[in-house]
């Protein structure tokens, strides 16, 4: 009405949303493959009911959704269940207004993983802002927890 234009968050910053691929040395697996495409569709689900934007999947049993309690208690409440098989799987929300919040993964996303046994991460490419990637691919790494960007899903 003003003629006023609200740009994207990351305009500034394009170097910040997830590119497209595995980040790390360890791939996932076929299970881990299943379980990401399982997660997809039901973080993408809840996205549209606009509940949360993650869920940990394991030996496609969906273990935690996200709710008002947040990523990291989601991946703690997963982790507990999963024996140390499980998968994260966090997307944007099909009608999320990314010009003011998008999904966030960092190193602290990772440690909080490991330490409740998820050796998988998955976030869409390019919807993601990811905060210090090389200390994040690095910790991976050491943990042995892969992360890939998927598009196109």
């Amino acid at each position: 009405k003003e003629g006023i234009i609200i740009k994207s968050s990351t305009f500034l910053l394009p170097g910040l949303l997830a590119d497209e691929g595995c980040w790390t040395k360890r791939k996932p697996t076929k299970a881990e493959k299943a379980d990401i495409d399982l997660g997809w569709h039901i973080a993408k689900e809840i996205g549209r009911l606009d509940i949360g934007q993650c869920v940990i999947v394991c030996g496609g049993s969906v273990l935690a959704v996200e709710a008002i309690d947040g990523t990291d208690a989601t991946i703690r409440r997963g982790g507990k269940l999963g024996n140390g098989d499980a998968v994260m799987v966090k997307v944007c929300k099909p009608n999320q207004d990314t010009r003011f919040d998008m999904p966030a993964v960092g190193s602290q996303t990772i440690k909080t993983m490991h330490e409740s046994g998820i050796n998988l991460l998955a976030v869409e490419a390019q919807k993601a802002v990811v905060f210090d990637k090389e200390e994040m691919v690095m910790i991976a790494d050491r943990f042995g927890v892969s992360i890939v960007a998927i598009s196109g899903k």
